[in-house]
C-alpha cells in the first residue's frame, strides 16, 4: 500500500495550505486531497476532549493506517506522493513516528516570523469564535495553562514558533538533504523561485509551477457585542458537537461561523509595543535556529517594515479554510 514521499511538516499559518494547492498542479506530484491528515500526530486514536472545538477537530483525524494509506489510491504511477500536515514540525513524537515509517521522507518546512505566526493563529481563531482572548499579548500569556490542560496544539501560539528547538530535534533524526527550510516570504515575493526551489528538491521538472494561491486568508471580526453573542453560541455549539454526528455538528456551527466572519476586516498589523512583548518568547529559539540553519533570522528582532500574510480581504465566496475530514470514531 502506497505511503508518501514528501511531507509539508510546519509551520501552521505559513502558507502550508497555499502551497499544498499550488503543488497539487504539479503533474509529477499527488497531495492527498484531504489537507491536513495529521496521521502522525497520534499512535492511535487521537483525544476526545481539549480547548474549544479541539473535539470536533480531534475527529478530523485519519488515524488509521489503512485509511492514511487509502489516500494516496488515486495517484497515477510514478508520482511522487505527498501530503501536509503543519504540525508535525512542532510535534517531537510525530518527527519520531515519521522516521519510524518513512525514514527516507522528504521533508518541507516553511517558517514565519514567529510573532506574526503567533498573531495569524490568534486571529484565525478568534475569527473562527474559539478563541476567549480578545488581545494576542494575553492569549499569549494563557498559553501555559491551555497546554497543561490538554489544549490541541493550534492553541500553543508561541510554542510552535520556536522553529529551533523543532529543527534541531529533526536533524537528529534524517540527514539535512531530506529537510527543506525556507521562508514564507518567499512565498509572497518570489513564488515562482520558491516552488522552483521546492520542485529540486523533490527531484521533480521545475518552471511548471509559478504562482501561489490565495489560501486560508483569515478575516479579523470586530470585537464588540456582536462577536461576544456569535463567539458564545459558537463555542456553545462546539461543546454540544461533541454528542452529534460529525456532519451534524458542522451544520450547527458553520452558519454561525460564517456569519461571524461577514463583516471582518483585514488582519491588523501589529504595533511594534505588542511585538516587543512577543519577542521575549522567541529570542533564544533565533538564536538556536541560526546556529541550526547557520541563516541570519535577527530581523525577526526588529520592527517589521510591512506586516501581513497572503495578504489583504478575503477573496469574495471564499471562507477560512477548515482542513481534514471526518473521520469514524
Amino acid at each position: 500500500m502506497p505511503l508518501p514521499h514528501f511531507l509539508v511538516i510546519g509551520a501552521p499559518k505559513a502558507g502550508t495550505t497555499a502551497l499544498h494547492a499550488a503543488l497539487q498542479a504539479h503533474p509529477a506530484l499527488y497531495l492527498s486531497q484531504v489537507k491536513e491528515p495529521k496521521f502522525f500526530l497520534t499512535g492511535g486514536p487521537p483525544p476526545a476532549r481539549g480547548g474549544p472545538g479541539d473535539a470536533q477537530t480531534y475527529r478530523e483525524h485519519v488515524w488509521r493506517r489503512a485509511d492514511y494509506e487509502a489516500l494516496f489510491d488515486g495517484a497515477p504511477r510514478g508520482a511522487l506522493l505527498g501530503e501536509a500536515t503543519p504540525f508535525y514540525l512542532y510535534d517531537l513524537a510525530a518527527q519520531r513516528r515519521i522516521h519510524a515509517l518513512i525514514p527516507r521522507a522528504r521533508l518541507i518546512a516553511i517558517l514565519r516570523d514567529p510573532v506574526e505566526r503567533a498573531h495569524s493563529n490568534w486571529t484565525h481563531l478568534w475569527s473562527a469564535g474559539l478563541e476567549p482572548i480578545g488581545d494576542l499579548v494575553r492569549a499569549c500569556a494563557a498559553e501555559p495553562r491551555r497546554v497543561a490542560a490538554g489544549w490541541a496544539h493550534f492553541w500553543h501560539y508561541t510554542g510552535l514558533g520556536r522553529y529551533g528547538e523543532q529543527l534541531a530535534h529533526l536533524l537528529t533524526l534524517f540527514p539535512r538533504d531530506q529537510a527543506l527550510v525556507f521562508r514564507y516570504r518567499d512565498l509572497l515575493d518570489t513564488p515562482a523561485q520558491a516552488l522552483d526551489r521546492i520542485c529540486g528538491f523533490l527531484g521533480v521538472e521545475r518552471g511548471l509551477l509559478t504562482e501561489v494561491p490565495r489560501e486560508n486568508v483569515t478575516a479579523h471580526p470586530e470585537a464588540g457585542g456582536r462577536h461576544r453573542v456569535l463567539s458564545a453560541a459558537l463555542r456553545a455549539g462546539a461543546r454540544a458537537g461533541r454528542l452529534l454526528p460529525y456532519e451534524l455538528a458542522g451544520a450547527l456551527t458553520e452558519p454561525i461561523e460564517r456569519l461571524l466572519q461577514r463583516r471582518g476586516n483585514p488582519r491588523r498589523p501589529l504595533t511594534w509595543d505588542q511585538r516587543r512583548e512577543l519577542i521575549p518568547y522567541f529570542a533564544d529559539d533565533i538564536e538556536l535556529l541560526q546556529s541550526v540553519t547557520g541563516e541570519d533570522f535577527s530581523d525577526w528582532l526588529r520592527p517589521r517594515e510591512r506586516s501581513g500574510g497572503l495578504v489583504g480581504r478575503r477573496p469574495e465566496g471564499r471562507h477560512q479554510s477548515r482542513n481534514g475530514r471526518p473521520r469514524s470514531s
